[in-house]
């Protein structure tokens, strides 16, 4: 089962880290978090990729052409013009980049990516956030189902810490950034049937799926929720990236399910 990842967005909100590098490629203790999404998929058994592109896409192909040589041990011999590799670090995949243009929206780059899917089901995910779902167990919860996509719903996290206070205005604790009210989001770490296609339109680049695609399934009675209670969170700011970065250097990052 293929894993479609969109990665084209520009990341406005995060403008600190994206004037020179797409939202995928921001890192998270010196790997973007593009690496991190492919872990955790890899880590349940997937490993085929396709990376949807755009904004500054060439930064996406140059990381994983150069790949190899990153991770590895090498000397240059610059006298002798030859590079000896002593230790090798890889990964079991095989990552195809899809150019889908740069200001298109993720439901037309979704299509766009048709003829490199095939007839099968496959994984789709946002190139912006981690989460500690089980993989497998989303693929059964869908299978179960019947429908045409599942859908990883989540609860926001709170953005501030709540206090517990008595009748007598005494606080007697605090909640750390406690979960909304029962309400349910859209986490990505979708599976979806090849006909989810026929809700894009064809020869368009201004399809936003999270629009027509998805309501029109929702209308249809096509569209299937796995409720995820564990960890989610997007990169959306600065404040987003630093909070994952201290997770990953204190060891406490719960999407590195690969660690455990």
């Amino acid at each position: 089962m293929k894993v479609v990842i969109l990665a084209g967005g520009l990341g406005t909100r995060l403008s600190e880290e994206t004037e020179l590098k797409p939202k995928p490629m921001v890192e998270i203790g010196g790997k973007p978090i593009l690496w991190h999404i492919m872990k955790i998929y890899s880590f349940y058994g997937f490993n085929e990729f396709i990376i949807l592109t755009g904004y500054k896409s060439h930064i996406i192909k140059d990381y994983f052409i150069n790949y190899y040589n990153r991770y590895s041990d090498i000397t240059v011999d610059m006298n002798n013009n030859t590079v000896e590799i002593h230790k090798t670090r890889h990964e079991p995949w095989k990552v195809t980049m899809l150019y889908t243009g740069q200001d298109t929206m993720t439901g037309s780059r979704i299509k766009k990516a048709q003829k490199y899917i095939g007839n099968d089901t496959f994984l789709l995910t946002y190139g912006d956030g981690v989460c500690d779902v089980n993989i497998k167990d989303l693929i059964k919860c869908h299978k179960a189902s019947k429908k045409t996509i599942t859908m990883t719903a989540v609860q926001l996290q709170g953005r501030f810490g709540a206090l517990v206070i008595k009748d007598n205005n005494i606080i007697t604790s605090f909640m750390e950034k406690p979960k909304g009210n029962e309400s349910w989001i859209n986490g990505g770490f979708f599976v979806c049937e090849n006909n989810v296609f026929d809700y894009i339109d064809d020869n368009r680049d201004d399809v936003v799926f999270e629009r027509a695609p998805l309501e029109n399934l929702a209308h249809n009675n096509e569209l299937n929720a796995y409720k995820h209670r564990g960890f989610w969170k997007p990169m959306d700011t600065l404040r987003d990236k630093m909070d994952l970065t201290n997770m990953w250097q204190k060891g406490e990052a719960p999407w590195a399910v690969w660690n455990i």
